[in-house]
């Protein structure tokens, strides 16, 4: 299959237009499970879905990386968003406070040169990700894409009270429909290193072989809504976290 390489041109120099690398590999459901909050339920599948970008944010480049996994809601099927790693500071917080968005500061490496493309992600000094690879041709592109994701909007109360909120935990739908318009797989390695901060390599190790690929895709919707209430006794122990990820977390921090 050829895609249209006209739905690819930009301005040379353009922030906007950079395709997406998406990457999926498989993991231990029990490993998926640990990290659910009570009210978030393993899916049927048990996938790591990892997304590298450079997108305008509002008008200036955001490199960031989104490490979703396979689970569902109330019946429904989605991604419960363990974290958005993100190199611009003014929009981890009132993404967080006002939607639940769980995003944290990371530096993030991503680019192409001709056929090959890198990325590496790095917390606290610790890189957590790195991939390798090379474009191995053009990508059967869907009609659409419709997506849904879990975030959990939570305010604990003032003065660290034990078990208590000042707004106990919510899920909240963030339900998104998208045109594809470019694909292109691709060859390559991902390589997941130990981080006290981001531990993906302990916490989801691979289980079999990673896919990845290019992905341009134009949004069609996205709507954000607040969903139903997590039982809050059941959620303390996530209300704990790492770099505002949703990793486990302890007080303080990992030690180094």
């Amino acid at each position: 299959m050829t895609f249209d390489t006209n739905v690819l041109k930009i301005n040379a120099g353009d922030i906007a237009g950079w395709p997406i690398l998406k990457i999926d590999y498989p993991t231990r459901p029990a490993s998926i499970a640990a990290l659910l909050p009570p009210g978030i339920s393993p899916s049927a599948e048990a996938n790591v879905h990892l997304s590298i970008y450079c997108y305008p944010v509002p008008d200036e480049p955001e490199f960031g990386i989104v490490v979703t996994v396979d689970a569902d809601y109330a019946g429904e099927k989605g991604l419960y968003t363990l974290g958005y790693g993100i190199d611009q500071e003014s929009a981890i917080f009132i993404s967080r406070d006002m939607n639940g968005q769980p995003k944290f500061p990371c530096e993030v490496e991503y680019y192409r040169l001709g056929g090959r493309v890198r990325a590496r992600c790095i917390h606290q000094g610790y890189t957590f990700l790195e991939f390798d690879g090379n474009q191995a041709g053009a990508a059967p592109l869907p009609e659409s894409q419709v997506e849904t994701e879990w975030w959990i909007k939570v305010s604990r109360a003032v003065g660290g009270v034990e078990k208590a909120y000042d707004f106990p935990p919510h899920v909240v739908r963030v339900h998104s429909a998208y045109q594809p318009v470019y694909r292109e797989t691709l060859d390559g390695e991902l390589r997941l290193l130990d981080s006290p901060w981001d531990p993906i390599a302990k916490l989801l190790p691979m289980e079999g072989e990673a896919s990845a690929y290019l992905s341009t895709a134009q949004p069609t919707a996205r709507d954000i809504t607040l969903e139903g209430p997590l039982n809050p006794d059941g959620f303390w122990p996530f209300v704990d976290t790492i770099g505002g990820s949703r990793w486990p977390g302890t007080q303080g921090g990992p030690q180094r």
